[in-house]
């Protein structure tokens, strides 16, 4: 096969190594897939990249936690995704690591030409740190209140509210995560990118960029908002070194996408390629990632490329959420469907979920997953519509014929129809609609059917043998078609209806050209199967007490856990610690920038103190003139949105509203509470 000019390099988002691979994962890499099988149906010679993102806060707190090294962690969940990949029928030209040396190097190497181009600066900056920990918490070891829009959030991201990227020091009242304390803010110098400096660069490169129309307007929409610069350094051990800087590693966000370049190395390295074709000259990049990391692939990732001199992707491919029983997915709560427990191990075929994630909707658009829809869809769809027509075809062929494809004109509808459908095919590769595409097959299939059933064969195997032969053999060329065009969804079953056929070579090696190109009469067929079974109502109950019973058991465990909670003591010295007074609202006021924030002035008696506290959305600032609360006086100060707090008033939690807590009768400011 000839290359291609320009040559295509397809990626997928680095799938993280720090917990084993779900239904949620395949949503991205088993479109990817589909699309590389169809481009070499097309005649295109891409080549496939993906491999382990290995780096970053989370994977060292989950390793602290279990008592191992963040080294072993990622070496065992990327055996797992590279075994689940494969299983699944995802295959990589080469699945790397993003802690191998070569991505240590190539993550070293820009970063550098991005401080020789000015393009990263030091600054001296605030970050939460954690005095019982006695460290600076990065990312994920801190937790706290987003100052954009005041839900709960990470140290790196709104991940419960805006879904905002948050640069360190931005999070508001935080958390230690590893112990749970207050942390306040210290001075510490770290490294910018200047990623401001990218505005127009930005504008204009996402105007005319391909791929899919929610990544590209998502993307646009950030842009035209005042761009921040980027803090590309963290306070860890674990990950790429910062150049002149052994106490500071980068970002993961910086390390994690140049493993698609380093990956690319390797590739090069053992197949005598040459990298620099894909990353130094005009190439075709196309990325296939979740909708949840559009920001860091079409903002962050061609910006550094551009500051650094490196090739541009050319399309971002960004799929839809998930959804399990029309549930939010989450793994916390368990709604979620492990690949290799849930699926492969209860003796499913993968390329049943293959079609249905394909299938189910527009990639861009909402998945919801449920065993119930599941079966419907291969029981009607790939049993009773598409294995049943080839079925039909091929034993029908072999009773009637004795296994020979039966001589007969081809039917110019029917050739017609195959040619309308691969056009259709194409076209929706084109567009990154998967649905569209295994629409499009089975739609044909249905045709079959329907040409089978009224042309009734098994009349005319009676009273008109040639006219049986011809109709027969439209079938079986039909049967061709829904073979090469449904290979890149379903590429083990499509085999299985090659053999069938009786057809030289493979599948996978079948152009969509091919399938207009006359089945040979006279041709053996091979022995008629079931390419699909159906699933009975017995599975489907047992997959779905699997996944209620996981629930049952987070929500039994969560249960007990808050029991304990309410069972904890302290020490009455502890208690004896607080001081907790009386105080009176003197004045109230919203903070900028905060819809949940007020500051309020509260008399305790021996002087006033400016307090910071998180009601605004269920109190209003006039209404709490002249109220009694209960103030913790001795807490330590902090500064929330840059204001400092010294003091917290005590409120019980209604369902998630704050009821202040207050004297049954009038009491002066200042009278403890004992």
């Amino acid at each position: 096969m000839a290359p291609s000019e320009p040559p295509i390099l397809v990626t997928c988002g680095l799938p993280y190594a720090n917990g084993p691979c779900h239904i949620g994962h395949l949503r991205t890499y088993v479109p990817a897939d589909i699309f590389v099988r169809g481009l070499k149906k097309m005649g295109e010679a891409p080549h496939f990249i993906c491999g382990s993102d290995s780096h970053g806060t989370p994977i060292v707190v989950n390793a602290e936690e279990r008592g191992t090294t963040p080294t072993e962690l990622v070496t065992r969940y990327h055996d797992h995704f590279d075994e689940v990949f494969r299983r699944m029928g995802v295959e990589f030209d080469y699945f790397g690591n993003t802690d191998d040396p070569s991505n240590h190097r190539r993550t070293q190497a820009i970063v550098e030409a991005l401080m020789e181009e000015g393009h990263v600066y030091p600054r001296e900056i605030q970050l939460a740190y954690c005095p019982s920990c006695d460290r600076f918490l990065p990312d994920r070891y801190v937790e706290g209140i987003c100052p954009y829009c005041s839900s709960p959030a990470r140290g790196d991201e709104c991940d419960q509210g805006c879904g905002r990227h948050l640069e360190p020091g931005e999070i508001s009242e935080p958390v230690c995560k590893v112990c749970g304390s207050g942390a306040e803010y210290r001075t510490q110098r770290h490294y910018f990118f200047r990623l401001s400096s990218f505005s127009d660069f930005l504008v204009d490169y996402l105007q005319s960029l391909g791929g899919t129309t929610n990544a590209r307007n998502y993307a646009l929409e950030w842009v035209r908002q005042e761009l921040k610069d980027w803090c590309i350094t963290r306070n860890l051990g674990w990950g790429v070194k910062f150049p002149g800087s052994e106490d500071l590693v980068v970002y993961v966000w910086v390390d994690a996408p140049i493993g698609y370049i380093s990956f690319t190395e390797e590739w090069a390295l053992r197949t005598n390629g040459d990298w620099e074709r894909y990353w130094r000259k005009p190439s075709r990049i196309v990325h296939f990632i979740g909708g949840d990391i559009v920001y860091h692939h079409c903002i962050f990732w061609p910006a550094m490329l551009k500051g650094a001199g490196y090739t541009l992707p050319s399309a971002v491919v960004a799929s839809g959420m998930l959804k399990i029983d029309n549930k939010t997915f989450s793994k916390s709560r368990g709604y979620v469907v492990w690949v290799i427990d849930d699926y492969l191990e209860q003796g499913l075929h993968p390329d049943l979920l293959r079609y249905y994630l394909a299938s189910y909707t527009s990639h861009t658009k909402e998945l919801n997953f449920s065993w119930k829809i599941f079966a419907e869809k291969v029981n009607g769809e790939l049993v009773g519509a598409l294995g049943n027509f080839v079925n039909r075809a091929v034993t029908f062929t072999t009773k009637n014929f004795d296994r020979a494809v039966p001589a007969g004109e081809l039917d110019p509808e029917v050739m017609a129809k195959i040619e309308g459908t691969v056009s259709l095919v194409r076209s929706a590769l084109e567009e990154y609609e998967f649905k569209k595409l295994a629409d499009g097959a089975m739609a044909l299939a249905d045709f079959g059917n329907v040409y089978f059933q009224g042309s009734e064969p098994w009349k005319l195997a009676k009273s008109d043998r040639d006219r049986c032969g011809a109709v027969l053999r439209n079938c079986l060329q039909i049967a061709k078609a829904l073979a090469i065009l449904l290979q890149p969804v379903m590429p083990g079953k499509m085999e299985v209806a090659w053999r069938q056929l009786g057809l030289d070579g493979t599948a996978a090696d079948a152009r969509f050209d091919d399938a207009h190109l006359p089945i040979e009469a006279g041709m053996r067929l091979g022995a008629p199967e079931h390419i699909f079974n159906r699933i009975d109502d017995s599975l489907v109950s047992k997959l779905d007490e699997i996944f209620m019973e996981r629930i049952a058991a987070i929500d039994a465990k969560k249960g007990k856990k808050q029991g304990e909670e309410k069972m904890g003591t302290v020490k009455f010295e502890d208690f004896k610690s607080l001081d907790l007074r009386v105080g009176e609202v003197k004045a109230a006021e919203g903070i900028k920038g905060s819809e949940k924030l007020l500051r309020l002035l509260v008399d305790i008696g021996s002087e006033e103190r400016q307090i910071v506290a998180g009601i605004a959305k269920t109190h209003r600032p006039e209404d709490l003139l002249g109220r009694r609360v209960v103030v913790l006086a001795n807490l330590e100060p902090a500064k929330l949105f840059g204001v400092e707090s010294r003091g917290m008033l005590l409120a019980a939690d209604a369902d998630g509203e704050a009821v202040l807590l207050a004297p049954d009768k009038a009491t002066p400011p200042g009278t403890k509470i004992r």
